[in-house]
């Protein structure tokens, strides 16, 4: 069977989908009120804490749930301890594995292609947001809001990191417009139609809060807990927390450009005024040597600006070349899905035997090894 092209659904012949001589057809699946997506990169230290505290939580909704688990990489045991809770809870469970590190938006991107709940809730895997802090996004949704932020209270963090959280986020508050209280909390609610709007975008850099605030028509924020890290150190250090709300800046506003524009206007007019004084002082008082380094300074104050704005234009232009390259924003391993039947997708279109996976004993945890349908790798299909 031909692979489908990248960004375009597989196509599955009637005999792979045909329940085997024997065995019942699969039970019709309900839908889905809720779906939480978590990703998951080098969290083994704090994974079982966290099941433990956000199965109950999402079982005391009363209503029907899943959790997506998007493991970003993991270098460390989180890809096994997944697999062996997806062995425990397959009804509400299901696992993306990427094959490599792309990064917790793309992982949260990869989640929301995969979430089949009307509304999709996302949850960091550090315990740093309580999971029972879930009921309460899902009842602003259920209010009729179709984007909920959070704010976290009490923050469990340095001083330095919430000072210069709040600076950075009043400066992109004000060049974006885009009003994020606290743009670090990743516990957030998106109503189903705001969710699909997202997939159908083909940005390769972006923040996922602040698309969902532009496409949403009621947002609100609600303030939430929040903890100590369980186990593991911060993903984010100081320069990618930084290099992240520069990301947030030139991907969703021109403001900067239009900024160096008007600053390029004034120091030339500043320039012409200061040639004006200066040949008016040559003619009056003759030659001068004592305001030559004071020109010199004036010189490099110059080009640091010059050279700071062509940075600034090369991160636009940088982001069109990525654009138009047109690459998968990621690659997936495996998806554990029970709904499917077999339990566990690879990579490729057709349907493989058992061996054709080499990698099985990585997710395995014991037990009678699950059948696997190999899948094409994924590209959000998306709008022009």
């Amino acid at each position: 069977m031909p692979h489908p092209l990248p960004g375009q659904p597989s196509r599955i012949r009637d005999d792979e989908t045909a329940p085997l001589p024997g065995r019942p057809s699969p039970p019709r699946a309900r839908p889905i009120e809720v779906s939480v997506v978590i990703p998951v990169y080098n969290e083994e230290a704090g994974l079982q804490a966290l099941f433990d505290r956000l199965y109950p939580a999402l079982d005391g909704l009363g209503t029907s749930y899943e959790i997506v688990f998007v493991n970003d990489g993991s270098t460390d045991r989180s890809a096994q301890i997944l697999a062996r809770q997806f062995r425990q809870r397959p009804e509400v469970t299901r696992v993306v594995m990427f094959n490599g590190n792309f990064g917790q938006h793309m992982a949260i991107l990869a989640g929301f292609e995969h979430a089949r709940g009307r509304m999709v809730i996302t949850l960091d895997a550090d315990l740093q947001n309580p999971p029972e802090e879930i009921p309460r996004l899902v009842e602003a949704i259920r209010a009729g809001h179709d984007y909920v932020g959070t704010i976290r209270r009490q923050r469990h963090d340095s001083a330095f990191r919430r000072v210069a959280s709040f600076a950075m986020n009043r400066l992109r508050e004000r060049i974006t417009h885009i009003r994020m209280t606290d743009q670090g909390c990743m516990l957030r609610a998106y109503d189903r139609s705001v969710v699909d709007t997202i997939n159908a975008c083909r940005e390769v850099n972006t923040f996922i809060p602040a698309l969902a605030y532009t496409f949403s028509s009621n947002p609100v924020e609600i303030e939430v807990g929040h903890e100590e890290r369980h186990a593991g150190e911060s993903k984010y250090s100081l320069y990618q927390l930084v290099r992240l709300n520069f990301d947030l800046v030139t991907g969703f506003s021109i403001v900067p450009l239009q900024w160096f524009s008007m600053i390029g206007t004034a120091l030339s007019l500043l320039s012409g005024v200061l040639f004006v004084v200066l040949l008016v002082r040559r003619f009056l008082l003759g030659s001068e040597v004592q305001g030559l380094f004071t020109l010199f300074a004036f010189n490099f104050f110059l080009v640091g600006i010059m050279l700071f704005g062509i940075g600034l234009l090369g991160e636009y232009v940088g982001r069109i070349y990525q654009q138009v390259r047109d690459r998968p924003r990621y690659r997936i391993k495996a998806i554990l899905d029970a709904s499917q039947g077999d339990g566990v997708r690879g990579e490729g279109g057709r349907r493989a035997a058992q061996d054709d996976w080499s990698g099985l004993d990585e997710f395995g945890e014991g037990g009678e090894p699950a059948r696997l349908d190999p899948r094409h790798d994924r590209k959000p299909p998306c709008a022009p």
